[in-house]
């Protein structure tokens, strides 16, 4: 009469929603339609209210939205992988959110401003403050949504097989991929991505081994490029406090894809990507491939007589 939850743990089902590719899959079904649901709902009822989209309304709807995204996927865990949700620790969500804010800002700052002395960057007018408000819902909904997708589930569960330096590559690919569908997209800024937010935000889960940290560079990085500077995001137009416009060569402007397809980005963004990921090793974060690990822990033959 015990044994009923290691039957349970132990059959088939159980076994194969443990298996890696199942858990990814599912964790991005569980969270998308947990997701969608809600942004179906609230997104409803605002525009049955006339609701109008530079109002502080939208904003308080998706942080309901992501919310709702990080409930899903708090109870797939719980549920599927039956442990506590470590990167979602909620003690050091002020902290490592706080410090991702400003290197988000930071980073982009000193990109946007590089590009602007090398003659690629122009301030071409201002617009009032409402301007942020739908700039700032757009980069959270981006920043909490694909953490989830890419670092907390396709990256961690990913690196658990492979190892941490397979994982990395992967999931930046995967990530550079996905961003080509957007309207003014380009091959070249599918690669920016690739090297820049493909590596910096797996370096900053890594280093954390919390979701905090890339969350908050991800919301900062996306918001200053277009609330703040007036600059297409990920090939899709933008309005900011400032309005900027590119100049010169698309290598150092990022031409229509915005500023992250830059060389001047990647170079910025890779330097502390690299310095995270040194980091990172220093403190063992590392995880070695699982048949590096068997090989490791193999029992040395005993030897008889």
């Amino acid at each position: 009469m015990h044994h009923r939850n290691d039957v349970t743990r132990s059959t088939p089902l159980r076994r194969l929603i443990r298996f890696p590719l199942i858990r990814i899959v599912l964790a991005i079904v569980v969270v998308l339609s947990v997701y969608t649901l809600a942004q179906f709902i609230l997104r409803s009822v605002s525009a049955s209210l006339g609701i109008a989209n530079d109002s502080p309304w939208p904003l308080f709807i998706v942080l309901l939205e992501v919310l709702g995204a990080l409930l899903g996927y708090y109870g797939y865990v719980r549920l599927t992988e039956q442990r506590p949700v470590t990167e979602l620790a909620l003690p050091y969500a002020p902290r490592e959110l706080g410090m991702g804010l400003l290197v988000g800002l930071g980073l982009f700052s000193v990109t946007i401003v590089t590009i602007a002395l090398l003659g690629a960057y122009t301030i071409t007018g201002t617009n009032g403050w409402r301007v942020v408000l739908p700039a700032l819902a757009a980069a959270v909904s981006a920043g909490v949504v694909e953490e989830f997708l890419f670092r907390a589930i396709l990256f961690r569960i990913t690196e658990e097989v492979v190892g941490t330096w397979i994982a990395v590559a992967v999931t930046a690919v995967i990530f550079g991929i996905l961003h080509i569908i957007t309207p003014l997209a380009t091959f070249v800024g599918a690669i920016a991505i690739m090297l820049e937010a493909g590596v910096l935000l797996a370096a900053a889960y890594i280093l954390t081994r919390r979701l905090w940290l890339a969350i908050g560079i991800h919301i900062a990085w996306n918001f200053a490029q277009g609330g703040i500077f007036g600059v297409n995001v990920s090939g899709n137009e933008a309005q900011g406090l400032l309005q900027g416009q590119p100049r010169g060569p698309a290598f150092l402007s990022g031409g229509a894809f915005g500023a992250e397809a830059s060389l001047i980005a990647v170079l910025v963004c890779l330097v502390v990507g690299v310095g995270l990921l040194v980091r990172a090793h220093q403190s063992n974060e590392i995880i070695q491939p699982f048949w590096h690990r068997q090989r490791a822990y193999t029992p040395a033959p005993t030897s008889v007589g």
